[in-house]
């Protein structure tokens, strides 16, 4: 039988060297992707996060009468911004061709809706209120996807639905700073953005038809329903009559307020941008929990931000309601 020599035994060194390299490279690579996702996915809660206090303090700090108005400035916000980038050749983007607008039009009218409402209801809900609400959505998407797609819940998404009503119902009744005009906006909120999602499957696959590339990727979405809810969002700024207070208010002479609502607008954009970039690094499940669970230290922040009056039966509302959310998540990633 052979004896081990130098060379034999050097070999195995070297085995055994680039089994470890292997193995470093390998753990190297997978921290590498957990930061990006951890990263991806802070910047995702602190922009969405952030976005909805900044509303409320424009609106309801400020008491800025002009929420459409805030809305059209936000989204020439991002219009600016998403040019600059494709100009720039940072991004890419299709585009805006007269057959596209066409196809489009409809499912923009909606999400101009969606917005709107949503500067409505904050400008007289608390916050924690607003993303308790914000759960009846996920009940009227569930009733929408079984008639219009025809999909099946299970028990437990239809028993996480259930939670989220009630803790809606219990959340109203004993909210100490209840308003009815608020609460509407906010109901219509609700379906709007629930219309929006849904219709969004349908016309996403028939614009796609008319592009040049025949793809239709997120920037070009971002670009598309700004673009498009700009001039929109300016007529109804004339049929609400916000013309008249725009030209009256001393908050449009303060710098401060302008760099406030600029802000906003670049947060506007950064939600899409870091929505995009978690669920790329991450998945749809992993994205849906952490939104649910983005809404509790948003709720936290806006009582003790706004110093919302609260009880103790309707914080426990408010915790019922989120917990609901965070179920509802878990049970739809089964």
């Amino acid at each position: 039988m052979r004896s081990p020599n130098k060379d034999d035994e050097i070999d195995l060194e070297n085995l055994i060297l680039e089994k470890e390299r292997e193995k470093v490279v390998r753990i190297h690579k997978a921290v590498a992707v957990s930061n990006k996702a951890l990263l991806s996915g802070l910047a995702y809660c602190i922009s969405s996060c952030s976005m909805i206090l900044v509303n409320k303090y424009v609106l309801s700090g400020y008491g800025f009468n002009a929420g459409i108005s805030l809305m059209v400035y936000q989204n020439l916000v991002s219009v600016v911004v998403v040019c600059i980038l494709t100009l720039s050749g940072v991004i890419s983007t299709e585009p805006l061709t007269w057959r596209l607008i066409k196809v489009w039009l409809p499912v923009n009218v909606i999400f101009v809706g969606m917005l709107i409402t949503s500067m409505f209801s904050l400008k007289y809900i608390n916050v924690a209120m607003v993303t308790v609400l914000k759960n009846v959505t996920n009940v009227m998407t569930a009733a929408g996807e079984m008639y219009l797609f025809n999909k099946h819940h299970d028990k437990k998404v239809w028993a996480a639905l259930f939670l989220m009503i009630i803790s809606a119902i219990s959340g109203g009744i004993t909210d100490l700073s209840f308003n009815a005009i608020g609460y509407t906006w906010q109901i219509i909120n609700c379906f709007l953005t629930a219309s929006y999602s849904l219709t969004l499957r349908r016309v996403m696959d028939t614009a796609k038809q008319v592009t040049k590339s025949g793809d239709l990727n997120e920037f070009s979405m971002v670009l598309l329903n700004n673009t498009l809810s700009v001039p929109l969002g300016i007529l109804l700024m004339f049929v609400f009559n916000e013309v008249d207070y725009l030209s009256k208010t001393p908050l449009l002479r303060l710098p401060i307020f302008w760099l406030v609502i600029t802000l906003s607008g670049f947060l506007g954009l950064a939600i899409s941008f870091t929505s995009m970039w978690f669920l790329h690094q991450t998945g749809a499940t992993t994205y849906s929990l952490v939104g649910s669970l983005n809404k509790i230290p948003l709720s936290i922040a806006g009582i003790l931000l706004f110093h919302v009056p609260t009880s103790v039966e309707n914080s426990a509302s408010i915790l019922f309601g989120l917990l609901a959310g965070v179920f509802f998540a878990r049970a739809k990633m089964r």
